[in-house]
């Protein structure tokens, strides 16, 4: 738990975000990651009541993991119907051993540690807050619960409109218009997850907290800090990034705060940082989970001060620069490594947002492809238009690793092979380590007869899949399991089961 002042702090900061957004949903995603942060709790939420029946709720989850969300569901709708029945906050060390629950539903329940307050604006019960962690971290005691009341009191009266609540209960898809937007960067979908991510980076660009963006390697992380600097108030002033693990530790100090002349061997003149270039504009540090932990002292120093320091000068200059971090490692766990700094992380951590791996939106992948094809085919001077179905169904139906980067390095690939005169892209171009993988698939138009027994056939598919999401995470079976909505225990029986190995 931090001290009083890092909590005040914190708060202050995510009153300040709030009152800069308009977006409903938005309002809803920023309570709940902030408060799961706030509490380091491995589950967090709000759950709305629907103003239209004042029984219905909706739930917005923090941690997104598929395989949990019917036992988050299991501990919402136990923990949300006590608190109704006996209009109370709920308070548990253990859940699976808490005699408010019966026995059977406490067996079901996790041993986890949980809390949960009412949300109310002038009387009435809009909603509530519910967060759990696992037996390995504290317990919640009765200070966390008395934190989050106060939270609660802070926070409802960005929630306390009728009309918006009841929007959110029967809002549809956002419109084409949004979507057409973010074509023009060159950031392509539709899919649900992507659309999401459209009205988080919108939200952000109308704010001006700083912004953390977090997700796999190769899924376009600073294309999209690129996308918050175009739609926010700061366009006209320079967007620069910088990779912070690319620049040698003895000369990162330089490269983001500048130097004066002779502050160095070879300093034969002053230079700005990227601090002072990027002035009245956005820095985009990526990797930032790369930086020296002398660095991150620097840092946090400038994000609370608003000032640098050029190396060799014992003179400080005020910034006014926007930061946006992106990493691809998890900070959290950085930080209980003792790898990055917890009040760096909580600096930076204002406003979070997750981005989608490839394999969480394949439904974009033909609009992705293609919009690649047409500019491989334009730098090429080739005469490719489209990919045949079944090229197109394989590449839908493949594990990309690499995300969209591995994508659009395969798309160019493949047209470096095709004739000048090709028109559309087919199978017969994929390289010979594709050539496996695209025999093994299923396609949807295949009508071969069947000559094995279903069993054999469930088996293969089974191992196919499996072997898939494996790769598909570096062979980290907690992250599979996510990946394929089963549990952990479940893939490593199936793993030894349909004896699946790393170097097959």
């Amino acid at each position: 738990m931090r001290s009083p002042q890092q909590q005040n702090d914190y708060l202050f900061e995510l009153l300040d975000m709030l009152s800069q957004q308009s977006d409903f949903d938005e309002i809803l995603r920023v309570i709940s990651t902030s408060v799961g942060t706030l509490f380091q709790a491995r589950m967090s939420s709000i759950v709305m009541i629907n103003p239209g029946t004042q029984h219905t709720v909706k739930t917005v989850i923090r941690e997104g993991n598929p395989d949990k969300v019917r036992e988050e569901k299991l501990l919402q709708s136990n923990i949300i119907g006590w608190c109704m029945k006996n209009q109370a906050d709920f308070l548990s060390p253990k859940l699976c051993e808490d005699s408010r629950f019966s026995p059977m539903i406490a067996q079901k329940l996790p041993p986890h540690s949980a809390m949960a307050t009412a949300i109310r604006n002038r009387g009435a019960l809009l909603g509530y807050l519910v967060l759990s962690s696992p037996e390995s971290n504290d317990a919640f005691q009765e200070a966390d619960l008395n934190l989050l009341r106060r939270l609660a009191v802070l926070t409802a009266p960005y929630l306390d409109d009728t009309q918006q609540v009841q929007h959110y209960f029967n809002k549809a898809i956002p419109d084409q218009a949004l979507i057409t937007a973010y074509q023009e960067l060159g950031i392509l979908g539709k899919s649900q997850p992507y659309v999401q991510l459209l009205k988080s980076i919108e939200a952000a660009a109308r704010c001006e907290v700083r912004v953390l963006l977090f997700g796999k390697s190769g899924t376009g992380k600073e294309k999209i800090a690129r996308a918050v600097h175009h739609f926010s108030a700061r366009n006209k002033h320079p967007f620069l990034a910088i990779d912070c693990g690319a620049i040698p530790e003895n000369l990162i100090e330089s490269e983001l705060f500048g130097h004066v002349k002779g502050a160095f061997t070879g300093a034969s003149f002053s230079r700005k940082g990227l601090f002072q270039e990027a002035d009245r504009g956005t820095l985009f540090l990526d990797e930032v989970a790369n930086l020296p932990f002398d660095m991150q002292a620097k840092l946090l120093r400038v994000l609370q001060e608003g000032e640098i320091r050029p190396v060799g000068s014992n003179k400080s200059q005020p910034v006014n620069v926007r930061i946006i971090a992106a990493a691809s490692r998890d900070l959290r766990d950085l930080v209980e490594k003792g790898e990055f700094r917890e009040d760096l992380f909580y600096r930076l951590h204002v406003y979070p947002i997750e981005v989608p791996t490839l394999n969480q939106r394949m439904e974009d992948i033909p609009l992705l492809a293609n919009h690649f094809l047409k500019e491989f085919a334009r730098e090429q001077n080739k005469t490719a238009e489209s990919f045949a179905p079944l090229m197109m169904e394989f590449m839908q139906l493949r594990a990309w690793p690499g995300n969209i980067r591995q994508l659009e390095n395969f798309v160019e690939r493949i047209l470096t092979l095709a004739p000048a005169d090709m028109v559309v892209l087919d199978h017969h171009l994929l390289p010979h380590e594709f050539q496996e993988e695209f025999k093994k698939i299923t396609f949807s138009g295949d009508a071969h007869p069947i000559r094995k027994p279903l069993n054999e056939i469930l088996e293969e598919t089974e191992r196919d899949l499996i072997r898939q999401a494996l790769q598909a995470n570096n062979w980290n079976q907690s992250q599979a399991a996510r990946a394929l909505r089963i549990s952990e225990r479940a893939i490593r029986y199936k793993i030894e089961k349909l004896g699946i190995q790393k170097q097959d």
